[in-house]
């Protein structure tokens, strides 16, 4: 695969090993009007598809050009679509985080989710994925991520769930690019427990199916039993394994999360907890600097 190796290695060494969390700034279409609701802009402010994504791609302009949104803590940044085509500080996001910040830039990839079925939600086809891929690699992305959900434990469904999972992984990987794995398991479920010792069991078994070279990231829930996920992570195949807030609060996201010690963040609203577009940029920046600090502290 014709990326440039150079590059890829110290995003690589970068990711394996470096200090920090993974920001993830990709709400796509759905959580939009969420995310731009709590960051103080209402659905009045803007009009249609094209005044709502411009609003949240400035959100995220503002956020990776912040002072704290540096390689010291942040060690990724997951990318929607629109904004890994769109500019900050006139240059291409995913070149802007790289060259400017030394911050591996990542694609969500997924397309949404299925109905639920089988206790879980699988990923709905993903068309042009191809074409996505090589367009991301040719921007200069690392690796892509991909989501599903688990709501209780269910042996049929969390193996189809982790199945489709890794055969997304390998076209990934044929790209050249990364994947992260994600298959989220509900925090609300009352069946987490199992469900996470059942997920484990079948992630470590298709880990065992890559060859050589099929490097993969896992991102997970933070699981009740601390450091379930740890061998996974001392896994040949995986980079890392990160973890999502689920709709933990940070505080409680990072409380649980550091007593995963092979876990690092991968945090999105906890991330942009308490900015809002009202604020000067020296407020937004301390709000947003402390955020990054704790959830750094956390990883």
């Amino acid at each position: 695969m014709s990326h440039t190796s150079e590059r890829f290695d110290a995003q690589a060494a970068r990711i394996t090993s470096g200090k920090g969390f993974i920001a993830a700034l990709d709400q796509s279409g759905g959580s939009t009007p969420k995310a731009l609701r709590l960051y103080g802009v209402e659905e009045s402010e803007y009009n249609g598809d094209e005044e709502m994504f411009g609003e949240i791609h400035k959100m995220r302009a503002r956020i990776i050009t912040a002072p704290d949104f540096t390689s010291e803590k942040v060690l990724g940044a997951i990318l929607f679509e629109r904004t890994m085509r769109g500019d900050v500080d006139g240059k291409p996001t995913a070149a802007a985080l790289w060259e400017d910040r030394g911050i591996v830039p990542f694609l969500k990839i997924d397309k949404g989710l299925e109905d639920k079925a089988n206790d879980v939600q699988v990923m709905k086809p993903m068309p042009g994925l191809e074409d996505l891929l090589a367009e991301a690699a040719g921007h200069g992305v690392f690796g892509t991520k991909e989501r599903s959900v688990i709501h209780a434990a269910n042996a049929e469904g969390i193996e189809a769930v982790v199945a489709q999972q890794f055969e997304v992984a390998r076209t990934v990987i044929g790209a050249g690019l990364v994947p992260i794995i994600e298959p989220e398991v509900d925090i609300h479920s009352d069946t987490k427990s199992e469900a996470e010792a059942i997920l484990h069991d079948a992630l470590a078994k298709h880990l065992d199916t890559l060859a050589e070279g099929q490097d993969v990231m896992l991102k997970l829930t933070i699981p009740n039993q601390a450091g379930l996920y740890d061998d996974l992570a001392d896994h040949a195949r995986v980079l890392r394994v990160v973890a999502l807030s689920g709709g933990y609060s940070t505080d409680e996201a990072c409380a649980r999360l550091a007593k995963n010690t092979k876990m690092i963040a991968s945090f999105s609203r906890a991330l942009t907890e308490g900015l809002s577009k009202k604020q000067s940029d020296a407020d937004f920046n301390a709000a947003l600097g402390a955020n990054i600090d704790k959830i750094y502290q956390a990883s």
